[in-house]
Order: structure tokens, then C-alpha cells, then sequence
């Protein structure tokens, strides 16, 4: 069981939770564990640079560039000045953790001069050798840090970035299930279809066929190994294997019998053996395609 195949299509290995360790885990600690290849998903733009220095560094690491729902601003409020703000370093305020996340954001903002300027860059980036996808990008109506018609613009905008460079889509949606879909059917049924991977599915059996129709990927992770992920058990129950692919979405959403503990690309083994018992298949096969789902989304050669 330890040495089935393992490729995880969504990871944050940029997160701060890897800080101590990651050189480690990318340049041996993963491939010696199984790991066929780990794609770290940019969220910010920082991630998204952070992702392709990787990409560049490990042998296992393959990146993906977009920008996540919550992090839009960087397009929307390119050109701030963050002077003004009252939560630069050394202010009073550069203590409290929520000011902290408030202060980066804004100096993301500050790097570019136009929301041109903030669109050429990522571009750029997702021009550069062993990126994968675009990605993570989407709607997140959870948080709402970002308005709802900012975060539909700045989707369009990506999708119809992978659509002008080949490349597939990585899609995150919280609780905004129909927009979702709603946007990227209308790319579909104007000619713009990229394929890709509908991020830690979450939605119904029907919304599942629909995503299937049109070419995309579920990606499961450790959600699906939680008692209580009756709806996401059935739905990977109802859907062709070949159209599921593993994520760990590391550091979050470690599976059982990990769960609450920090995450990374190893723990995929769980998820296929919950896969290959919902499926009633040889864990063995079942990894395997699995596997080559990975490879095939991302076009990354066996």
C-alpha cells in the first residue's frame, strides 16, 4: 500500500506550515515515499511566484498560476498606496494577525501599477517551464472578501487567460456552486473550453455529470475519508474513475486517520484506498488510474 503511485493535483507546499521543513519534503522526502509529482497551486500572486521557483528547484514540484477568489484585489486595487493605510510594518497595528494578512494583501497591490501590469505578470509566470494549469481560480462566496461581481470579472479574465496559453483550469468554489458553473459553461458554450480540475468537489451527483460533460476532473482529497462526506461519497460512487484525480490541498484537509494534522502529498494513500473501496476496485488499479487522470489533466508525460 505504501508504494502505489501517488500524484497530487493541489498543494500549498508556499505555506508558512512547511517553513521548517519543505526543502526536505520536495527535494527527497516526497519521491522517496511514492510521490510521482505534486502540482503547487499559486493562490496569490506570491504563490503564484512561489510556485514556479519550485517548479524550477524540485524535480517532483510542477506549479500552477492563478488568483484565488479572495485574492483578486491584486487586479482590483493594483496601484494603492499603502501609506496611508495605518498597517504598515512598524505601526501599531502590525501585531494583530488579521492587520498582518490586511498589510500583505495591500503590498501585493502595491507591486503593480495597473491591473495590466498585475495580468502581464501572471501571464508571464504561467508562460514559465512546468507550469500546469491556471489555477486556483474561481468564486468564493464564503468569506466575501472580495465583492461577487470583482471575483466573476477576474475569473472570466483567467479563463479566458488559459484558454489563450492551452491550458487547463484548477477551480475553487465555495458556496457558489451555480455561478460557478453558470461561468464556466458560458466559456464552454462560447468555444473557450479548457478543461481542467473542479478543486475539493463539493457539489451534487447532477452538477457532477454536468462538469463530466463538458471535460473536467473531480479533485478528491481527504474530505471524502470524514463520516460525514455522505454527499461526496456518493458522488465519487456515481463518477467514471477516469474522471477523479487526488489533491491533498496541503497543509488543510488532512484525511483520516490524519485528520487535524499538518498535510502533505504522502497522505494520498488514504484517499485512494477510500476511492478504490467506493469504487470496489483493487486499490492497485485504482491508483493507477488515478495516476494517469493526473498525468492526462495536466499533460504531463508517464
Amino acid at each position: 500500500m505504501n508504494r502505489i503511485p501517488i500524484c497530487d493535483t493541489h498543494a500549498h507546499y508556499d505555506d508558512e506550515a512547511f517553513d521548517a521543513d519543505r526543502d526536505r519534503l520536495l527535494s527527497c522526502g516526497l519521491a522517496e515515499d511514492g510521490v510521482e509529482f505534486a502540482v503547487n497551486v499559486g493562490a496569490s500572486m506570491r504563490g503564484a511566484d512561489a510556485s514556479v521557483e519550485y517548479a524550477g528547484r524540485y524535480d517532483v514540484i510542477y506549479a500552477g498560476c492563478g488568483i484565488h477568489p479572495d485574492d483578486v484585489g491584486v487586479f482590483e486595487h493594483a496601484g494603492y498606496d499603502p501609506q496611508f493605510t495605518g498597517v504598515m510594518a512598524g505601526s501599531s497595528a502590525g501585531t494583530d494577525p488579521e492587520n498582518e494578512y490586511e498589510q500583505k494583501r495591500h503590498l501585493e497591490w502595491a507591486r503593480f501599477s495597473c491591473a495590466d501590469d498585475a495580468m502581464s505578470h501572471l501571464t508571464e509566470l504561467c508562460r514559465s517551464p512546468k507550469v500546469v494549469c491556471v489555477g486556483e481560480i474561481g468564486l468564493d462566496y464564503h468569506w466575501m472578501v472580495e465583492e461577487k461581481e470583482a471575483q466573476k470579472r477576474w475569473f472570466r479574465e483567467q479563463l479566458n487567460l488559459a484558454y489563450e496559453l492551452g491550458l487547463p483550469v484548477n477551480v475553487h468554489s465555495r458556496n457558489a456552486a451555480q455561478d460557478t458553473y453558470d461561468l464556466i459553461r458560458e466559456n464552454h458554450a462560447a468555444g473557450k473550453a479548457t478543461g481542467g480540475i473542479i478543486h475539493c468537489y463539493s457539489g451534487s451527483r447532477e452538477l457532477a455529470r454536468e462538469y463530466i460533460k463538458m471535460g473536467y476532473h473531480l479533485g478528491i482529497g481527504g474530505v471524502v475519508t470524514f463520516k460525514n462526506s455522505k454527499t461526496l461519497k456518493r458522488v465519487v460512487e456515481d463518477t467514471p474513475p477516469g474522471y477523479l484525480v487526488t489533491e491533498t490541498d496541503c497543509p488543510y484537509l488532512s484525511p483520516e486517520p490524519n485528520r487535524g494534522s499538518r498535510n502533505d502529498s504522502r497522505s494520498i494513500r488514504f484517499v485512494i484506498e477510500e476511492i478504490a473501496g467506493l469504487k470496489q476496485m483493487d486499490i492497485q488499479e485504482c491508483a493507477e488510474i488515478l495516476r494517469k487522470n493526473a498525468h492526462d489533466v495536466y499533460r504531463i508525460p508517464r
